[in-house]
This record gives C-alpha cells, sequence and structure tokens, in this order.
C-alpha cells in the first residue's frame, strides 16, 4: 500500500513527496523513466497508457494527480487516461491539483471552460465515486523566482512583475500546496475544492515588502505588461509563453484574483500559506 505522487520529481510534485516521505510514509514517484527518478523510489507511468496508470494505482492509499504543461489535445488524453484508470484501479484517495487554473469563478473571463483539459478533469473526478479533494490555487510565488523576476530584485530593488499593482492575489507557494495535498490524502473527511492562498489577497507591495524583508533592502513592485513579459520568457518556454501572456492579459481585467473564503485551506482545514518572507527563508532565495 503506497501513496503515488506525479510530478515527483519536479516543483509540485517535489515537496509533497519528500513531506510523505519525511513523515514514514510508503511514497512512490509516478515518471516515464524509472532512470530518471532521482533517486527516488518510483514505479513506471506513461500518462498515455492506460495499463500503467491502472497498475500504478491498483491498492493505492491515495493518488496525487496535476496535468504536465503539454499541448492542450495531449493534456485532454492525459485528462481522460487518469479518469479511466481511477474508474478501473479505485484507489482509496485521489488529490488532484489544478495548477493554478481557475475552477470555482463562474462567469470569471479566467474561469477555464468545461471542455478544457482541467475541465474535463474536475468535471470527471466527481463522477468518479471514488474520494477525492481538488487543491485550486491561483498565483505562484515561485513565479517570482523566476531570472528575470528575481534578478530585478537583487539587482536594481525592482520586483517587476504582470499584473496590477493594486490587483489582489491568493498567492501561494509549491510548499504550501504540499502541505494541504499532504492533508488531504490523509483526510477523507474533505472533499471537493479547497482553495489555496492568501487571504485577503495581496497586493503588489506586500508582496514587494516581503522580498524586502528577506533580502535586507528596499523593494519596490512595478507593473510590467503582459507583452513584455512574454518577450522574457520566449527564450525558456518557446511557444507556449503566448499562452501565459494571454492568462495576464486576461488578469488585467479582474478586480481581484482571490479564492472562496468558504471552500479555502484555512476554513477547512485550518492551513495557512506562508508568507512572502517566511517562503523565500524556506527556499533559500
Amino acid at each position: 500500500m503506497s501513496f503515488i505522487i506525479h510530478g515527483a520529481t519536479g516543483a509540485q510534485g517535489g515537496p509533497l513527496f519528500n513531506l510523505l516521505l519525511a513523515k514514514g510514509k510508503t511514497v512512490l514517484a509516478a515518471v516515464r523513466d524509472p532512470a530518471k527518478s532521482e533517486g527516488k523510489p518510483c514505479i513506471a507511468v506513461d500518462n498515455s497508457s492506460l495499463d500503467s496508470l491502472v497498475a500504478a494505482y491498483k491498492d493505492a492509499d491515495g493518488v496525487f494527480f496535476h496535468l504536465p504543461l503539454a499541448p492542450e489535445t495531449l493534456s485532454i488524453e492525459y485528462a481522460r487516461n487518469f479518469l479511466e484508470a481511477i474508474k478501473i484501479a479505485r484507489p482509496k484517495r485521489v488529490v488532484i491539483s489544478t495548477s493554478g487554473a481557475v475552477i470555482d469563478d463562474p462567469g470569471s473571463s479566467v474561469q477555464v471552460p468545461e471542455d478544457s483539459a482541467i475541465g474535463i478533469l474536475v468535471r470527471g473526478i466527481r463522477s468518479t465515486n471514488v474520494s477525492h479533494a481538488i487543491v485550486a490555487p491561483r498565483l505562484y510565488l515561485e513565479n517570482l523566482l523566476l531570472p528575470m523576476v528575481v534578478g530585478g530584485v537583487k539587482q536594481d530593488g525592482i520586483l517587476l512583475y504582470p499584473i496590477r499593482a493594486e490587483l489582489p492575489v491568493s498567492w501561494s507557494s509549491h510548499l504550501d500546496i504540499a502541505e494541504v495535498a499532504e492533508r488531504l490524502l490523509a483526510d477523507h473527511t474533505v472533499t471537493g475544492i479547497v482553495g489555496v492562498g492568501h487571504l485577503p489577497g495581496m497586493k503588489g507591495a506586500a508582496l514587494a515588502n516581503g522580498f524586502s524583508a528577506r533580502f535586507n533592502r528596499p523593494v519596490q513592485f512595478e507593473e510590467q505588461s503582459p507583452e513584455e513579459f512574454r518577450k522574457l520568457l520566449e527564450p525558456m518556454f518557446g511557444p507556449a509563453a503566448a499562452n501565459v501572456a494571454a492568462f495576464y492579459q486576461a488578469l488585467s481585467t479582474l478586480e481581484e484574483n482571490v479564492i472562496a473564503e468558504e471552500t479555502s485551506a484555512q476554513r477547512l482545514l485550518g492551513l495557512a500559506p506562508r508568507s512572502v518572507e517566511q517562503w523565500l527563508d524556506d527556499v533559500s532565495a
């Protein structure tokens, strides 16, 4: 009996894998190539292979899953395979992360469509009758560690990012997601959406103050256009940078990007996200 963690060698699943291991749980990294498991206990899984998913999930105590970065058509295939494998294997518990896709704000310009990969995943997991929870963050603090972002903080004392300075955002870190997911894998009484992020949402000045406290220097937040951000991201992300820029352009039309208090981890689990300063200290930035 074990916990199966997708993305265990990456930014999202890695902290959860390490947390479960530290708590003495039997945990396996779901990896396509075991030779690249970074020495972690693992099981071979291919998101394109239903049989491999079923074999991995059978008799599992829990599964943590999120869609990897991929073209939408491939993500839809992964989502459908995952759902079918869950129906067949019926692990004791499933926890999904939306990876920041908005699923709990109907009518919002950034709410994902029901026929998107995330929409299919969220709607489908509810119909499996398998115990589950859906972790729903908004923006990751780790985005602020991109070289072009944190570099400006360290060099010029400027936190440059493509959102309005006055936009309240429920920021959270991958470490926060790990703590919430670990609790949800164990606590089957909490089901449905669990929002993760700061309440009330933090504005640009609050982010800058956290960096200022950590680096012991004045830091100021400045707005950046989504198009300028796209140009900086393109060498790293290629064509996917355009999708990122489009998301931030959509955010520019919102009054806030904040999780619902009634389905928050604060309300449902008593877990609050780290402060910016604490997060920076924890990741040794």
